[in-house]
Protein backbone atom coordinates (compact mmCIF):
# COMPACT_ATOMS: atom_id res chain seq x y z
CA UNK A 1 0.00 0.00 0.00
CA UNK A 2 0.86 3.28 0.03
CA UNK A 3 0.75 6.71 1.43
CA UNK A 4 -0.34 9.33 -0.17
CA UNK A 5 0.78 11.58 -2.61
CA UNK A 6 -0.40 14.34 -4.77
CA UNK A 7 1.58 13.40 -8.35
CA UNK A 8 -0.50 13.30 -11.67
CA UNK A 9 2.07 9.95 -11.63
CA UNK A 10 -0.35 8.21 -9.19
CA UNK A 11 -3.22 8.57 -11.18
CA UNK A 12 -1.47 7.18 -14.20
CA UNK A 13 -0.56 4.07 -11.94
CA UNK A 14 -3.93 3.38 -10.70
CA UNK A 15 -5.16 3.72 -14.43
CA UNK A 16 -2.60 1.05 -15.71
CA UNK A 17 -3.56 -1.00 -12.32
CA UNK A 18 -7.42 -1.35 -13.33
CA UNK A 19 -6.04 -2.04 -17.02
CA UNK A 20 -3.96 -5.07 -15.72
CA UNK A 21 -7.35 -6.16 -14.18
CA UNK A 22 -9.39 -6.13 -17.03
CA UNK A 23 -7.05 -7.95 -18.51
CA UNK A 24 -7.31 -11.09 -16.47
CA UNK A 25 -11.21 -11.49 -16.32
CA UNK A 26 -10.50 -14.02 -13.14
CA UNK A 27 -8.51 -16.15 -10.70
CA UNK A 28 -7.38 -19.75 -12.65
CA UNK A 29 -7.89 -22.88 -10.23
CA UNK A 30 -6.94 -25.02 -13.83
CA UNK A 31 -3.66 -23.43 -14.60
CA UNK A 32 -1.24 -26.10 -13.32
CA UNK A 33 1.07 -26.21 -16.22
CA UNK A 34 3.11 -23.38 -15.47
CA UNK A 35 6.15 -23.65 -13.09
CA UNK A 36 5.12 -21.00 -10.29
CA UNK A 37 1.82 -20.05 -10.09
CA UNK A 38 1.17 -16.25 -8.11
CA UNK A 39 -1.75 -14.40 -6.81
CA UNK A 40 -1.36 -10.61 -8.00
CA UNK A 41 -3.46 -7.82 -6.17
CA UNK A 42 -3.88 -4.80 -7.62
CA UNK A 43 -5.91 -1.47 -7.36
CA UNK A 44 -6.57 2.05 -6.30
CA UNK A 45 -7.84 4.17 -4.16
CA UNK A 46 -9.32 7.66 -3.95
CA UNK A 47 -8.31 10.09 -1.59
CA UNK A 48 -9.86 13.29 -0.26
CA UNK A 49 -7.54 14.89 2.32
CA UNK A 50 -4.61 18.00 2.33
CA UNK A 51 -3.01 19.00 -0.84
CA UNK A 52 -0.11 18.31 0.70
CA UNK A 53 2.07 17.67 4.07
CA UNK A 54 1.30 20.68 6.64
CA UNK A 55 -2.23 21.89 4.21
CA UNK A 56 -5.35 22.88 5.64
CA UNK A 57 -6.56 22.86 2.15
CA UNK A 58 -8.11 19.36 0.71
CA UNK A 59 -8.47 18.18 -2.41
CA UNK A 60 -8.73 14.54 -4.50
CA UNK A 61 -6.08 12.12 -5.29
CA UNK A 62 -5.34 8.98 -6.59
CA UNK A 63 -3.14 6.10 -4.85
CA UNK A 64 -1.87 3.06 -6.75
CA UNK A 65 -1.62 0.02 -5.22
CA UNK A 66 -0.10 -3.65 -5.34
CA UNK A 67 0.73 -6.95 -4.20
CA UNK A 68 2.38 -10.53 -4.63
CA UNK A 69 2.39 -13.81 -3.23
CA UNK A 70 2.95 -17.08 -3.78
CA UNK A 71 0.14 -19.34 -4.50
CA UNK A 72 -1.56 -21.41 -1.51
CA UNK A 73 0.12 -18.35 0.61
CA UNK A 74 -2.36 -17.04 2.60
CA UNK A 75 -3.48 -13.83 2.10
CA UNK A 76 -1.49 -11.13 4.76
CA UNK A 77 -3.65 -8.93 6.18
CA UNK A 78 -2.36 -4.95 6.08
CA UNK A 79 -2.93 -1.60 6.37
CA UNK A 80 -4.41 1.15 4.16
CA UNK A 81 -0.64 2.79 4.66
CA UNK A 82 1.43 0.01 4.44
CA UNK A 83 3.79 1.21 1.46
CA UNK A 84 4.76 -1.23 -1.24
CA UNK A 85 7.10 -4.45 0.66
CA UNK A 86 8.00 -7.98 -0.21
CA UNK A 87 9.02 -10.23 2.91
CA UNK A 88 12.27 -12.04 2.01
CA UNK A 89 13.46 -13.07 5.51
CA UNK A 90 11.66 -14.85 8.22
CA UNK A 91 13.97 -14.15 11.53
CA UNK A 92 12.38 -15.61 14.83
CA UNK A 93 8.71 -15.19 13.51
CA UNK A 94 9.69 -11.36 12.66
CA UNK A 95 9.24 -10.82 8.42
CA UNK A 96 11.72 -8.54 6.88
CA UNK A 97 12.21 -7.40 3.74
CA UNK A 98 12.49 -4.08 0.76
CA UNK A 99 9.93 -1.77 0.83
CA UNK A 100 8.69 1.29 -1.64
CA UNK A 101 6.89 4.16 -1.45
CA UNK A 102 5.54 7.29 -2.92
CA UNK A 103 5.91 11.13 -1.35
CA UNK A 104 4.18 13.33 -2.18
CA UNK A 105 4.81 17.17 -3.45
CA UNK A 106 4.40 20.99 -2.98
CA UNK A 107 4.02 23.91 -5.57
CA UNK A 108 2.37 27.22 -5.07
CA UNK A 109 -0.59 25.49 -7.70
CA UNK A 110 -1.86 24.23 -4.19
CA UNK A 111 -1.94 27.36 -2.17
CA UNK A 112 -1.44 31.17 -3.41
CA UNK A 113 0.24 31.38 0.18
CA UNK A 114 3.36 29.38 -0.79
CA UNK A 115 4.27 31.62 -3.26
CA UNK A 116 7.92 32.19 -2.90
CA UNK A 117 8.55 29.31 -1.12
CA UNK A 118 10.99 25.95 -1.67
CA UNK A 119 8.61 23.41 -4.36
CA UNK A 120 9.22 20.28 -2.90
CA UNK A 121 8.88 17.88 -5.83
CA UNK A 122 7.37 14.26 -5.67
CA UNK A 123 9.36 11.29 -4.97
CA UNK A 124 9.88 7.44 -4.54
CA UNK A 125 11.59 6.15 -1.51
CA UNK A 126 12.91 2.63 -0.78
CA UNK A 127 14.26 1.07 2.28
CA UNK A 128 13.45 -1.72 5.14
CA UNK A 129 10.22 -3.02 6.76
CA UNK A 130 10.12 -5.30 9.72
CA UNK A 131 7.15 -7.13 10.69
CA UNK A 132 5.93 -9.32 14.01
CA UNK A 133 2.36 -10.50 14.70
CA UNK A 134 2.59 -11.10 18.53
CA UNK A 135 -1.12 -12.34 18.29
CA UNK A 136 -1.03 -13.85 14.65
CA UNK A 137 -3.72 -12.29 12.56
CA UNK A 138 -4.44 -9.77 15.38
CA UNK A 139 -1.75 -7.59 16.72
CA UNK A 140 0.87 -6.33 14.17
CA UNK A 141 4.07 -4.34 15.26
CA UNK A 142 5.06 -3.17 12.03
CA UNK A 143 8.71 -0.44 11.07
CA UNK A 144 9.74 1.27 7.66
CA UNK A 145 12.54 2.97 6.96
CA UNK A 146 12.62 5.00 3.53
CA UNK A 147 15.13 6.49 2.06
CA UNK A 148 14.22 9.27 -0.76
CA UNK A 149 15.80 8.07 -3.88
CA UNK A 150 16.53 11.36 -6.07
CA UNK A 151 16.77 14.93 -4.78
CA UNK A 152 18.38 15.10 -1.29
CA UNK A 153 14.98 14.69 0.26
CA UNK A 154 15.72 12.34 3.56
CA UNK A 155 15.01 9.72 5.43
CA UNK A 156 11.89 9.11 7.17
CA UNK A 157 10.62 6.57 9.49
CA UNK A 158 7.38 4.90 9.97
CA UNK A 159 5.77 2.85 13.00
CA UNK A 160 2.57 0.91 13.15
CA UNK A 161 0.85 -0.81 15.81
CA UNK A 162 -2.68 -2.93 14.37
CA UNK A 163 -5.34 -4.83 15.63
CA UNK A 164 -7.28 -6.66 12.93
CA UNK A 165 -10.74 -7.65 13.90
CA UNK A 166 -12.91 -10.41 11.24
CA UNK A 167 -16.86 -10.12 11.53
CA UNK A 168 -18.04 -13.01 9.97
CA UNK A 169 -17.03 -14.11 6.83
CA UNK A 170 -16.70 -10.79 4.62
CA UNK A 171 -15.64 -7.80 6.70
CA UNK A 172 -12.67 -7.02 8.50
CA UNK A 173 -11.93 -3.94 11.03
CA UNK A 174 -8.14 -3.12 11.66
CA UNK A 175 -7.12 0.69 13.75
CA UNK A 176 -3.97 1.29 15.43
CA UNK A 177 -1.66 4.21 16.76
CA UNK A 178 1.16 5.75 14.46
CA UNK A 179 4.48 7.48 14.91
CA UNK A 180 6.30 8.99 11.92
CA UNK A 181 10.18 10.50 12.52
CA UNK A 182 12.60 12.20 10.13
CA UNK A 183 15.82 13.51 9.59
CA UNK A 184 17.05 16.73 9.60
CA UNK A 185 17.10 17.04 5.79
CA UNK A 186 13.73 15.80 5.37
CA UNK A 187 12.56 18.23 7.97
CA UNK A 188 14.33 21.72 6.42
CA UNK A 189 12.93 20.43 2.74
CA UNK A 190 9.25 20.17 3.86
CA UNK A 191 9.06 22.87 6.56
CA UNK A 192 12.27 24.87 6.51
CA UNK A 193 12.81 28.28 5.33
CA UNK A 194 14.99 30.27 4.43
CA UNK A 195 15.71 34.11 4.38
CA UNK A 196 15.55 34.24 1.15
CA UNK A 197 12.49 32.50 0.41
CA UNK A 198 11.00 34.08 3.89
CA UNK A 199 11.79 37.50 1.92
CA UNK A 200 10.16 36.24 -1.26
CA UNK A 201 7.26 35.20 0.55
CA UNK A 202 6.95 38.52 2.71
CA UNK A 203 3.74 36.51 5.06
CA UNK A 204 6.36 34.17 7.16
CA UNK A 205 9.87 34.42 8.78
CA UNK A 206 12.90 32.26 8.42
CA UNK A 207 12.53 29.09 10.58
CA UNK A 208 15.12 26.33 11.11
CA UNK A 209 13.80 22.76 11.57
CA UNK A 210 15.86 19.74 12.86
CA UNK A 211 14.87 16.17 12.63
CA UNK A 212 12.81 14.37 15.06
CA UNK A 213 9.44 13.23 15.94
CA UNK A 214 7.29 14.70 12.59
CA UNK A 215 3.80 13.27 13.60
CA UNK A 216 1.29 10.87 15.55
CA UNK A 217 -1.41 9.79 14.13
CA UNK A 218 -4.24 6.84 13.89
CA UNK A 219 -5.52 4.64 11.14
CA UNK A 220 -8.69 2.75 11.03
CA UNK A 221 -9.92 0.64 8.27
CA UNK A 222 -13.00 -1.29 7.13
CA UNK A 223 -12.72 -4.22 4.43
CA UNK A 224 -15.39 -5.78 2.36
CA UNK A 225 -14.91 -9.51 0.99
CA UNK A 226 -16.99 -9.06 -2.44
CA UNK A 227 -15.73 -12.42 -3.50
CA UNK A 228 -12.32 -14.17 -3.56
CA UNK A 229 -11.08 -11.90 -6.39
CA UNK A 230 -12.17 -8.98 -5.45
CA UNK A 231 -12.77 -6.21 -1.97
CA UNK A 232 -13.11 -2.87 -1.24
CA UNK A 233 -11.66 -0.58 1.57
CA UNK A 234 -13.34 2.50 3.20
CA UNK A 235 -10.31 3.99 5.90
CA UNK A 236 -9.54 7.23 7.68
CA UNK A 237 -5.98 8.43 8.40
CA UNK A 238 -5.68 11.16 10.86
CA UNK A 239 -1.97 12.71 11.77
CA UNK A 240 -0.96 15.60 14.41
CA UNK A 241 1.94 17.65 13.35
CA UNK A 242 4.32 17.63 15.99
CA UNK A 243 8.09 19.40 17.10
CA UNK A 244 9.24 21.64 14.12
CA UNK A 245 6.55 20.12 11.11
CA UNK A 246 4.17 21.88 13.74
CA UNK A 247 6.02 24.90 14.63
CA UNK A 248 7.23 25.88 10.91
CA UNK A 249 5.67 28.55 9.51
CA UNK A 250 4.04 26.35 6.89
CA UNK A 251 2.08 24.91 9.01
CA UNK A 252 1.30 27.24 11.94
CA UNK A 253 0.51 30.15 9.60
CA UNK A 254 -0.46 29.00 6.23
CA UNK A 255 -1.94 25.36 6.85
CA UNK A 256 -2.30 22.63 9.53
CA UNK A 257 -0.87 20.79 12.22
CA UNK A 258 -4.17 18.51 11.72
CA UNK A 259 -3.60 16.33 8.46
CA UNK A 260 -6.89 13.76 7.96
CA UNK A 261 -7.19 11.43 5.25
CA UNK A 262 -10.53 9.79 4.07
CA UNK A 263 -10.13 6.95 1.59
CA UNK A 264 -12.17 4.04 -0.75
CA UNK A 265 -10.01 1.65 -2.47
CA UNK A 266 -11.05 -1.24 -4.69
CA UNK A 267 -8.62 -4.13 -5.11
CA UNK A 268 -8.52 -7.35 -7.55
CA UNK A 269 -6.30 -10.38 -7.32
CA UNK A 270 -5.87 -13.11 -10.09
CA UNK A 271 -3.39 -15.72 -10.89
CA UNK A 272 -0.36 -15.63 -13.06
CA UNK A 273 1.72 -18.28 -13.83
CA UNK A 274 5.88 -18.11 -14.78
Amino acid sequence: MVSFWKASPAIAAVSLGLTLIDAHPGMSQDATSAKSQWIVTLGGSVEYGPSYEGSKHLSVSGMPSFDVRRLGDAAEYSAPDDNIDYGLFDVGGVEIGPVVGLRGGRSPLEDSDLQGLRRVHWNFDAGVYLQYWPIEDRLRVRAETRQALWGGDGLLADLYLDWFQPLGDRWRLSAGPRLSLADSTYMRNNFGVSVTDAASNGNVDAFGASGGVKSIGFTAAATYTLSPAWTVQVYDKYSRLVGDAADSPITSKIGSADQNVIGFALNRSFQIGF
